[in-house]
């Protein structure tokens, strides 16, 4: 995604992760939830923390810090589970996305987005849209897409049909 594919977008929600800020393209936001009991599903990576029931629904957790490889953190009255849709293979999936805190919803001028930093070619960068400049501080503008490859989507996707083919009838929680 190109800097000025950013710039059209309405606004970006940012939260941290240990003391670093981020942002997500607030489209791809469906609700910021407070932090509730996540049901550990067995035999899944160590970045997936499990599912929760959202009205009803099974909606599958991770672990941006683990994602990232930042050590765990504590849950915390900030800590927060972001509500996003992410694409996998043109079909939208549902998931959240465990965040230290929640801070703004911003929207960046052209001036305060600069392109990707390239890491070389080992690296894979591709997750980061952008750097957003606010003040002296850098924010990281994820494209939610692609932050998880394909075969850690289709886990995920499958832990969800897994764990609500095991809700029993009738339950809502």
């Amino acid at each position: 995604m190109s800097i000025a594919e950013i710039e059209e977008s309405t606004g970006h929600l940012t939260f941290k992760l240990d003391q670093e800020l981020f942002a997500i393209d607030i489209s791809k936001v469906r609700e910021v939830l407070e932090y509730t009991t996540v049901t550990k599903v067995p035999q899944t990576p160590e970045f997936m923390c499990g599912v929760i029931n959202l009205r009803g629904g099974v909606v599958p957790v991770v672990d941006l810090r683990r994602k990232f490889s930042m050590s765990a953190a504590e849950k915390t009255v900030n800590t927060c589970i972001i509500i996003v849709e992410v694409l996998l293979d043109g079909v939208i999936t549902v998931l959240g996305a465990l965040a230290d805190s929640v801070q703004e919803v911003h929207e960046f001028e052209a001036d305060q987005i600069e392109p990707a930093p390239k890491i070389g070619t080992k690296l894979n960068t591709d997750f980061i849209k952008g750097m957003g400049k606010r003040d002296d501080q850098f924010i990281m503008i994820l494209d939610i897409d692609k932050v998880f490859s394909i075969d850690e989507l289709v886990i995920v996707k499958q832990t969800e049909e897994c764990s609500a083919a095991n809700k029993p009838e009738g339950t809502t929680k």
